[in-house]
């Protein structure tokens, strides 16, 4: 695989594993909804004007438009829904855990889709990744689950489901020649233009006015460095390389999400996840080197 598309897809998983801490940030003074909501919305309006400047068609085919609506529903809907409820209930960290799932649920998505099974050397790197995650999830202290619930895990670990399906099918749309911009431009604008009719509704409550300069760029960089520099990035590397491959750079994801979370939040790393992080990522590179 060539080294480009490898630090491409690991950009895209760094500017991810700043999410939680971001939704982290955002729900302390406004409502889950409204957090989830103006990501989409943000993200879809500032998309739009984008691709119309780009001339970016839309794809040719009836199928290929499908797959274009289900990517930017999972991708910019009902992820960003249930995640950031998932958030607002349990804490960053754990938010960011729960989160290394996501190269599981999208290999076993794209193998299922295309009715085919991975070679040996890719199971055992999943193998060695998980290791290290359940090693990371065990080795937290007791602190880092004060804000963690039951409710907030499982709304996060469901969003995982959507989060893959959609990445599987924008990774489907690059490799069969359409461009990754086409498939997050169109696909946020698509969902924004969608969700703006309910806009009175669901900011009314919102306190504008006296949202602070953090709370703001929290929004902004789920809006637009989230939502559109990392999904055009993702669905490149996906559909260059191989979504069963470059799907498992995403066990990195807690790593980076769980030293933001420590330097933005005070959230503490243990020397069990430094452990656990090396592992992670052997298996990565395991993984990564299956045909």
């Amino acid at each position: 695989m060539q080294t480009p598309i490898i630090l491409v897809a690991l950009l895209a998983v760094v500017i991810w594993g700043a999410s939680p801490v971001a939704a982290k940030i955002a729900v302390q003074e406004m409502q889950p909804l409204a957090v989830a909501f103006l990501r989409t919305l943000l993200g879809g309006l500032a998309a739009l004007p984008v691709a119309l400047a780009m001339r970016i068609p839309l794809p040719a085919s009836r199928s290929d438009k499908a797959v274009l609506v289900l990517s930017g529903f999972c991708g910019f809907i009902a992820f960003p829904l249930l995640f950031t409820f998932g958030v607002a209930l349990t804490s960053a960290n754990h938010a960011s855990l729960i989160l290394a799932a996501l190269p599981v649920f999208t290999g076993g998505i794209a193998l299922a889709w295309d009715r085919r099974l991975p070679k040996a050397i890719w199971w055992a790197g999943c193998g060695i990744a998980l290791i290290g995650e359940v090693l990371l999830i065990s080795g937290r202290t007791g602190d880092t689950l004060v804000n963690a619930s039951m409710e907030g895990d499982l709304l996060v670990l469901a969003s995982n489901l959507f989060a893959s399906l959609g990445y599987v099918a924008g990774g489907r749309l690059q490799r069969s020649g359409y461009p990754s911009s086409g498939t997050t431009f169109y696909g946020v604008a698509m969902c924004a233009l969608v969700l703006l009719p309910l806009s009175p509704f669901l900011l009314s409550d919102v306190p504008f006015g006296a949202m602070s300069a953090v709370t703001w760029t929290a929004v902004l960089y789920l809006a637009i460095g989230v939502t559109i520099i990392g999904y055009v990035m993702w669905y490149w590397a996906l559909g260059k390389g191989g979504i069963e491959r470059i799907g498992l750079m995403q066990f990195l994801q807690p790593v980076s999400g769980v030293i933001l979370a420590w330097i933005l939040l005070a959230e503490p790393v243990s020397l069990a996840f430094l452990g656990s992080a090396a592992l992670i990522l052997l298996g990565v590179w395991v993984a990564l080197r299956a045909k």
